[in-house]
C-alpha cells in the first residue's frame, strides 16, 4: 500500500527550503516553482515541482494526488513555472491514463523520493501504471 502524503512540519520546512533554492536557480535543473491562481481565493499559490521531459514533451506530475495545485490547474488550465529569474507562463492539458503511464514510469525511475507514494514501480508493466494514473494526475505542458 502506498504511503499517504501529509503536510506536516518536516514537509513544510523542506518545501520552504526548496522554494528558496529553486527561486535562486539552485539545485536540480528539473526543479521549478509552480505558481497557480487559487480557484476559490484568487490568490497566487506557489509550490516546488519537478518538471518531467519525455519524448520531447514537458509534463507536470502530481505524485501526491489531487493536491491544491492540481485543482487550480484543472480550473484554469494555466500556471507559471519559475526557476531563478526565468519565468514562463504555461498552458496545460490533463493526460489520459495511457499517456500518463509512460510519463509516470519515467518519473518514478528518475525521482526516487516519490516512490513510496505509488503502488507500482518504474519497471511495472505500463498497463499497471495506467491503472493507478488517476491517483497521480499528469499534465502536458504545451
Amino acid at each position: 500500500m502506498a504511503k499517504q502524503y501529509r503536510v506536516g512540519f518536516a514537509r513544510r520546512l523542506i518545501n520552504r527550503l526548496a522554494t528558496r533554492s529553486v527561486g535562486r536557480g539552485k539545485g536540480d535543473d528539473r526543479w521549478h516553482l509552480l505558481t497557480t491562481i487559487g480557484r476559490k481565493t484568487g490568490e497566487e499559490r506557489t509550490t516546488p515541482v519537478t518538471l518531467v521531459e519525455v519524448d520531447g514533451s514537458r509534463w507536470l506530475v502530481a505524485p501526491y494526488g489531487d493536491v491544491g495545485w492540481v485543482h487550480n490547474i484543472r480550473a484554469s488550465g494555466s500556471a507559471t513555472v519559475t526557476r531563478g529569474e526565468k519565468s514562463e507562463s504555461i498552458n496545460t492539458a490533463e493526460a489520459t491514463a495511457e499517456e500518463a503511464a509512460s510519463v509516470l514510469a519515467h518519473y518514478l525511475e528518475t525521482t526516487s523520493i516519490v516512490r513510496p507514494y505509488f503502488d507500482v514501480s518504474f519497471d511495472s508493466p505500463l498497463s499497471d501504471i495506467a491503472a493507478v494514473a488517476d491517483q497521480h494526475p499528469v499534465f502536458r505542458i504545451g
